[in-house]
């Protein structure tokens, strides 16, 4: 045979000759610049195909696309460029721009036109795009405004993550609720409202909001995956397994919304596929700081790849040096988060405009060792609090029975529900603000291990979990009959 034989021979064996995707890449290129746009399809295709990390055949394959008319296509692939190369394929902006304007979709132009003269530093195409601009401003002169509009709700957004993530659930709500008012189909607000009122122990209220987002939005993922996080910390199985046999099926092409899918099924354990979600990001250089490495290596150790969640743990640890000690491989060692594992901010609680919180801060605060910096200089909203701090102090002389047993029945609570996360806050909220209502009826609460028991059952019926008198009662070395009498005392307070 010949040097261009299409096989060669190697011990008896007839191995076929395979053509690189640079080969198709090229043959791609010179029909493309003969303007036989469908050869060029089919050859860049091809060539996407042997080569899928090499991201300059896409690029040219979306411009064909584009060519074709096919516009959709090609956005799609502009979009996923961008995602993979972390914005700095700045160039995609300005075929978007052009693609988005074709389609009469101006208001997407104009976003994707300013952000490539924002960002590209080469400005190839900066004289085309501000000709672009001046054409889309001529055909909506609403558009710079609406711009800026949209990166102010943005802005304000983003505020109320924070706060969410530091467990301000009260402002949340409230900044959130003022974002609706303005911008009713706002759906990532609505999803995080309902968060808010989920960790504050209102999951009715958190339910209601996601339904009416699923209802107005069909299919919306982060709804989805908050409904599969309620599931999840309630234990309602059946809601659980409906959640993740729907979700682990769900393929998303947005790096965001790959991120809250795949840490939503590490948290719910479905890891393999939580891991390969995650692993795909990280790949492609995603950078979520510590929380999403703490999901990449808590995916990756429980789907069997120890040595991989080791390494990633460190990433953990150096945007998170706090988390040390909480390694997944590391088994009920629930102390080692430095506050007996809580997770909140006692000194952010006092001062919420919501009796319970405060009343829960300071219970947080007397189980912490900062308990004299957190008291430091704080006197109270109320004359709960204020006998409450008293008991902290020491003075319990002329503290009422009720704060008394309120701080008792939180101890036992704490007991069973321990280290203090989003989760384990519903019960405590829920027993402060009945105390709340008690103090105003002069209620004398002389049994605090009978409340928290009380308090237990109730808030796990509420949650619609399977769970017996019985079970509860032996839980706290009570008696039946003194179990059932607490309990009618706290649904009193629910009717």
């Amino acid at each position: 045979m010949g040097n261009n034989s299409n096989v060669r021979k190697k011990t008896g064996t007839i191995v076929p000759f395979t053509l690189s995707g640079e080969y198709y890449f090229s043959k791609g290129l010179k029909s493309y610049q003969k303007r036989d746009y469908g050869k060029a399809k089919k050859y860049l295709e091809r060539a996407r195909m042997l080569e899928p990390d090499e991201p300059l055949i896409p690029f040219q394959l979306a411009i064909v696309y584009t060519e074709n008319g096919e516009f959709s296509e090609s956005n799609k692939i502009f979009h996923e460029l961008l995602e993979k190369s972390r914005g700095k394929m700045t160039e995609c902006h300005y075929f978007l721009a052009n693609n988005y304007a074709y389609l009469g979709l101006f208001k997407e132009a104009y976003q994707h036109a300013v952000a490539y003269l924002e960002l590209d530093e080469d400005r190839v195409f900066a004289e085309d795009t501000e000709d672009l601009l001046d054409l889309l401003r001529l055909e909506d002169e609403e558009l710079e405004e609406d711009f800026y509009v949209q990166d102010e709700l943005i802005s304000k957004h983003e505020k109320a993550r924070e706060l969410l993530q530091a467990g301000r659930f009260e402002e949340v709500i409230d900044m959130l609720q003022a974002l609706i008012e303005d911008f009713p189909e706002y759906w990532s607000a609505y999803n995080n409202m309902a968060l808010a009122y989920f960790y504050l122990g209102e999951s009715e209220t958190a339910d209601n909001i996601l339904n009416e987002v699923l209802e107005k939005n069909p299919g919306n993922l982060h709804a989805l995956c908050n409904k599969l996080v309620f599931a999840y910390y309630r234990q309602d199985l059946p809601a659980l397994r409906f959640y993740k046999n729907l979700l682990v099926k769900v393929k998303p092409m947005m790096a965001e919304q790959q991120y809250k899918l795949g840490a939503t099924l590490a948290l719910a354990g479905e890891y393999e596929a939580a891991y390969r979600l995650l692993k795909r990001l990280y790949k492609y250089g995603f950078d979520g700081e510590g929380a999403f490495f703490y999901w990449l290596a808590y995916s990756a150790y429980y789907s069997g790849r120890e040595y991989e969640a080791k390494k990633h743990w460190q990433k953990v640890l150096q945007y998170e040096p706090e988390k040390a000690g909480l390694e997944p491989w590391i088994q009920g060692d629930s102390s080692a988060n430095g506050e007996d594992g809580e997770f909140f901010d006692a000194s952010e609680k006092i001062h919420s405009k919501y009796v319970e919180v405060r009343l829960f801060g300071l219970f947080l605060a007397s189980m912490s060792e900062k308990k004299a910096e957190i008291l430091a200089g704080y006197e109270g909203a109320g004359e709960l609090e204020k006998q409450y701090i008293q008991l902290l102090n020491g003075q319990s002389g002329e503290v009422d029975s009720v704060i008394r047993g309120a701080h008792e029945a939180a101890q036992y609570l704490h007991e069973f529900h321990r280290p203090v996360s989003m989760k384990e806050a519903g019960v405590f909220l829920f027993w402060f603000s009945i105390v709340s209502e008690m103090a105003g009826d002069s209620v004398s609460v002389k049994n605090g291990k009978a409340c928290a028991a009380a308090v237990e059952y109730v808030w796990r019926k509420l949650r619609n979990e399977k769970v017996t008198q019985s079970y509860i009662a032996k839980q706290y070395s009570l008696s039946l009959s003194t179990l059932r009498k607490y309990v009618k005392i706290i649904n009193n307070y629910l009717q």
